[in-house]
């Protein structure tokens, strides 16, 4: 087998190559280590719940409505530990850029970092940079990674029968304003990517009610991520379609570009479980904060097995986890 695009797009066939990447794993320091395959590794130290991601970033185009490369790295790896309940504290960045490479382009992509690192309340701290021959590398990559400290672990596979599932806004926003972008459709204002960081939209969300568990739909989207949460549940979800948020500009692109908004990366947004008692509530804290004002309640979880949607002309249709990503290298 040899790696293809397919293998890192988050997708049925990413877990192929993470079934080889996780052989060398036997040593979760005591928490949650990376056989769980969450946002993050979980550390328990001095009395604290340490939470610890990483990630890398190839974005092509670096520059597109909404963000750049520099605000997906700080907030990709932010949403991460907020997704188990960490607060981020401080992270590092690792670049490699490519020979030739603007300057003022660098300066964008670090003031974008700054801001993204200022909303959420954390802090760079170290980091690393490397520069290759001109053609070696397409313009720049960056990784990050995060520490974190959560008062309270939430894992993405924890969900319970009667859960509410919410969804913190409308679905598809970041991939179809890429794939608008690189088919130069011109489609004004109207499709921007939503990359936040949510740490500040998790922590309303926290302190308005218990959350069973929580992940964010980037690679793969909506419908790789509540795939997820249920098989490690081991729980049935029933999405109401009609209560899905989509902009009517996204399902509009999706059409005309042959591709399903739930199947494409959204990088900020949120996906949690919540008991029935906590739902309203947890929903107006969310719907409180500025990334929130479109957030629903979309579903149920009930007893049984994969993730159907209840369509809006009373049919169901089962939401299958995409095979790969239509959209790669978004993130």
């Amino acid at each position: 087998m040899q790696v293809n695009l397919m293998h890192g797009a988050g997708g049925e066939v990413m877990g192929e190559l993470l079934k080889v990447l996780t052989r060398f794993t036997h040593n979760n320091a005591g928490g949650i280590g990376l056989e769980s395959l969450d946002d993050g590794a979980v550390i328990p130290f001095a009395g604290k719940n340490l939470v610890f991601t990483t990630d890398s970033h190839v974005v092509r185009p670096i520059f597109f409505p909404g963000g750049d490369i520099g605000r997906i790295a700080v907030s990709g790896t932010i949403n991460d530990l907020a997704m188990m309940g960490g607060r981020p504290i401080a992270l590092s960045c690792g670049m490699v850029i490519e020979e030739g490479f603007e300057v003022s382009d660098l300066e964008r992509i670090v003031s974008s970092m700054d801001e993204a690192l200022g909303e959420a309340g954390a802090s760079m701290v170290t980091g690393d940079t490397k520069v290759l021959e001109k053609g070696a590398l397409d313009g720049i990559m960056i990784n990050t990674a995060g520490i974190g400290v959560a008062d309270t672990v939430i894992r993405d596979c924890c969900l319970e029968p009667g859960d509410r599932i919410i969804v913190s806004g409308t679905l598809g926003d970041h991939g179809i304003a890429i794939m608008a972008e690189r088919a130069s459709l011109d489609l004004g204002e109207q499709i921007r990517s939503d990359v936040a960081p949510m740490w500040s939209l998790v922590e309303k969300a926290m302190a308005a009610g218990t959350i069973h568990a929580m992940k964010d739909p980037t690679r793969g989207g909506f419908a790789a991520a509540i795939n997820e949460m249920a098989r490690k549940s081991g729980v049935q979800i029933r999405i109401e379609e009609e209560a899905v948020p989509i902009r009517r500009s996204v399902r509009s692109a999706s059409g005309m570009l042959g591709i399903d908004p739930l199947q494409v990366a959204n990088e900020g947004k949120v996906v949690m479980g919540v008991p029935e008692k906590d739902a309203d509530a947890i929903l107006a804290a969310i719907r409180s904060h500025k990334y929130g004002k479109d957030a629903a309640i979309i579903g149920t979880v009930k007893a049984g097995s994969h993730v159907i949607m209840e369509t809006g002309i009373g049919g169901e249709r089962f939401i299958e986890p995409p095979i790969g990503d239509p959209v790669p290298r978004v993130c």
